[in-house]
């Protein structure tokens, strides 16, 4: 029996309800005036709220240019590398919540922001990567700085636009904003030809979006969440571990809720420091391959696992097959294809991190769990972190600690990749969400300083260092000019041991102390008169007792600061589980 007319129209119009996204409030439009592309996307900018774009000028987005020349609202930031472009934006997407926006031109421009769209892929970053192209009749024919660029951003976006029409650019750009910064965010890439730039088109900013297929499932299911309770009643040793997706969705504060009306011990992924305060009793740090001993051993020993906006990365879980082997596990993931990808769990809840907390929040009952974190404890007493400063010769974990005694846990922290990373990660608490930095999926050498400058053109009152190394700066030092032009307070705090550390501490434990070309001390610069060719400050040190007036003579300089400190040039990072092996069982413990 055919549906009345009526019926039909009214089920239409539930349809397109579910798949319209409200908008920017009133529409935004100018009927009579026509535009440039150029002006259009800049117009369209401006209502996105974008504030700052970091970007490198070439001569495929020239007209775009000459727009944001006169732009009141939008600050550019010309950095020295298209990279560090990408990476900047990063950062200041991680720091603020919002969408970090890089602008490159078409051909080489465009994929040296490649690196930059993957890393902020892989740690689900909120990015809009504008780049130029040829004009449209040009492309396909191999013309001058012609690139694919959806094409070859197509594995590491959340979707890349060619627009080919005018017409369509505010709806693009509209998409692309909402596409990057909701349900797991990620980089969206418009790829705007040249020709398309210069046509004129009215301006008409869509108030809603109609994008069948793109659902987000913010509530977690009702009777998984019910579930949850249950598992939690029914545990006597559970333990949370708390991800990237916990500081995304804003849930820190339900966390600590949950943690503090349970009693359960928390650890935090690399990607999730700060989203549960380190200095908390109940704080069990890292896991994983350079996580705490006591973090691996609740893991493993636990009865109940709950995994919160986390991926069971390999860094975290080792071999796979003996991960929680006795636990229970819980995964709470807004990403659907995370759920058993690496590791198979008993409830999984697709969902928004923080609707699912406030959910179970309602419904859990107290249990006391004290002897399980008794037994917790006791891990923490026997195999807490540990380095010695001893004589002379400066530990970098010395270095970092005295970083977290100085700033008092309250600075942003990047950090580039390698072993000052894992330093960093253990030895820097973090207190709060949104304040630590860094590359964890992809690690991206050179990623700290172009970060350390987003992060402080996005707050330019905070304290900002940059735990670098003296390899991974050496991959984008250019960008100290940046800071300087601009005038950005960063500070750069080198752990120069004259390595490629981390390389070299596989090399030195699992190849027979083979230094295959390692060795950075043969052609190494000078960092301090580096430091101030480019018009910064440079200090370098080498005793302990200098580390703190230094760290605090950076702090008051106005201006970028970089900090050389000579360490012990073969420390290892311990403790570390081998690649492949389980948590239980680490080096250096």
């Amino acid at each position: 029996m055919a549906l009345p007319a009526a019926e039909i129209k009214n089920q239409e119009n539930k349809l397109r309800k579910m798949t319209e996204v409200d908008g920017l409030g009133d529409l935004t439009r100018d009927d009579k005036k026509l535009l440039t592309g150029a002006e259009i996307l800049v117009k369209a900018l401006e209502c996105e709220g974008v504030d700052t774009v970091f970007g490198y000028p070439g001569g495929q987005v020239l007209p775009l240019y000459d727009e944001l020349y006169r732009s009141p609202q939008i600050r550019h930031i010309l950095t020295r590398h298209e990279q560090g472009a990408a990476h900047a934006a990063d950062a200041y997407a991680r720091t603020t919540g919002k969408p970090g926006v890089c602008i490159a031109t078409s051909g080489p421009g465009a994929t040296n922001l490649v690196t930059g769209i993957a890393n902020a892929y892989m740690d689900s970053v909120p990015m809009v990567a504008i780049t130029g192209q040829v004009p449209l009749p040009m492309v396909g024919r191999d013309s001058f700085q012609e690139a694919d660029i959806t094409g070859i951003t197509l594995p590491i976006t959340k979707y890349a636009y060619l627009v080919k029409d005018v017409k369509d650019l505010a709806m693009t750009i509209r998409e692309a904003f909402y596409l990057a910064t909701t349900g797991r965010p990620g980089p969206v890439v418009i790829d705007l030809p040249k020709d398309v730039t210069v046509t004129k088109s009215t301006f008409n900013y869509p108030s809603k979006l109609h994008l069948p297929g793109y659902r987000i499932p913010y509530n977690g299911n009702e009777a998984k969440i019910k579930q949850v309770a249950r598992a939690l009643a029914a545990a006597n040793r559970p333990v949370i571990v708390a991800g990237g997706g916990v500081i995304t969705s804003g849930a820190h504060g339900e966390l600590l809720q949950l943690v503090e009306k349970t009693g359960i011990p928390v650890s935090t992924t690399l990607m999730g420091k700060g989203a549960f305060p380190e200095n908390h009793p109940l704080s069990l740090g890292m896991p994983g391959m350079h996580g705490t001993a006591y973090a691996n051993y609740a893991i493993s020993s636990c009865d109940l696992l709950v995994a919160l906006g986390m991926r069971f990365d390999d860094r975290v879980t080792g071999r796979t097959d003996t991960f929680a082997p006795k636990a229970k596990i819980v995964h709470v993931d807004i990403d659907a294809a995370e759920i058993g990808k690496n590791v198979m769990v008993d409830i999984p809840i697709v969902g928004d991190v923080r609707h699912v907390l406030r959910e179970l929040l309602s419904i859990i009952e107290e249990k006391d769990y004290s002897p399980w974190r008794d037994r917790v404890y006791k891990w923490r007493r026997e195999y807490p972190l540990k380095y010695e400063q001893n004589g002379d010769t400066l530990k970098p974990q010395y270095v970092i600690d005295q970083i977290y005694e100085v700033t008092g846990g309250d600075a942003f922290i990047t950090t580039d990749v390698g072993q000052h990373q894992m330093w960093a990660a253990q030895y820097y608490r973090c207190h709060r969400p949104r304040s630590f930095v860094t590359s964890g999926g992809l690690g991206t050498m050179g990623f700290g300083l172009p970060a350390a400058i987003g992060v402080q053109v996005a707050h330019p009152d905070a304290v900002v260092f940059d735990i670098a190394g003296d390899g991974s700066l050496q991959m984008t030092a250019q960008e100290l000019a940046t800071a300087v032009q601009y005038r950005l307070p960063v500070n750069v705090a080198i752990m120069n041991n004259q390595y490629l550390g981390m390389v070299r501490q596989w090399q030195e434990l699992f190849f027979g102390k083979r230094y295959s070309h390692t060795d950075l001390s043969a052609g190494g610069p000078d960092f301090v008169k580096l430091a101030e060719a480019y018009g910064a400050r440079g200090l370098r040190v080498t005793r302990p007792e200098d580390v703190r007036p230094a760290l605090e003579e950076a702090i008051r300089t106005p201006e970028p600061f970089v900090l050389d400190f000579v360490v012990e040039r073969e420390e290892n990072v311990f403790p570390m589980v081998p690649a492949g092996g389980s948590l239980n069982k680490m080096l250096g413990r």
